[in-house]
């Protein structure tokens, strides 16, 4: 019985992350972070990160990776089963109601203010993603490097209107790690052979 209101508890919350988050992923990410690692304690800040890194990786929506996570470690299949169709059948529902009202939906001058609103909270929302996993992270020398070199080139990308795209900056920073990792292993093996 516990496990069956474990993967009803799953659904549910993630029906409400979707259910209240517009923006997307990105958007979705802050509040999962808050609920899943702050209120409910399923997962650990340094599984958030990797979450987000693994869920980014694969494919698929970034949130709806990270549900099936969470959801697989408390429950197995039925909870990965739960969060996912939790944190998916809300945006579903909606989605579908908008599409059949769609040409006049958007005319509708106060849900376009709305919207107009609703964009500056997304981006407000991705900050704060962002924030807290900055915070968490591990404040060494090469973490810091790849930080601000990803987040200059981002910065110049945008103010000249480059196009590089964030894949191929995530598999540079992926390879830059890979790379340190073997260099501080052939270090270490070098260092016990003396």
């Amino acid at each position: 019985m516990k496990e069956k209101n474990v993967v009803i508890e799953l659904f549910c919350t993630f029906a409400r992350i979707g259910l209240f988050t517009f923006g997307g992923g990105y958007a979705m990410i802050s509040l999962i972070q808050d609920i899943c690692v702050e209120k409910k304690k399923w997962i650990s800040h340094d599984e958030m990160m990797d979450i987000t890194v693994i869920a980014e990786s694969t494919p698929g929506p970034i949130a709806i990776n990270c549900a099936t996570y969470v959801g697989y470690k408390m429950r197995g299949i039925a909870g990965a089963i739960a969060a996912t169709v939790g944190v998916i059948l809300p945006s579903f529902i909606i989605i579908y109601l908008i599409s059949l009202f769609l040409d006049s939906f958007l005319e509708i001058d106060w849900i376009a203010s709305a919207f107009k609103g609703i964009k500056i909270a997304v981006g407000i929302l991705i900050l704060d993603a962002a924030f807290k996993m900055i915070a968490k992270m591990p404040k060494k020398p090469f973490q810091m490097t790849v930080l601000t070199t990803v987040f200059l080139i981002m910065m110049a990308v945008n103010l000249f209107s480059i196009k590089i795209s964030s894949i191929t900056l995530m598999v540079a920073a992926g390879l830059c790690s890979l790379i340190a990792f073997c260099v501080s292993n052939n270090m270490k093996r070098e260092g016990q052979n003396l």
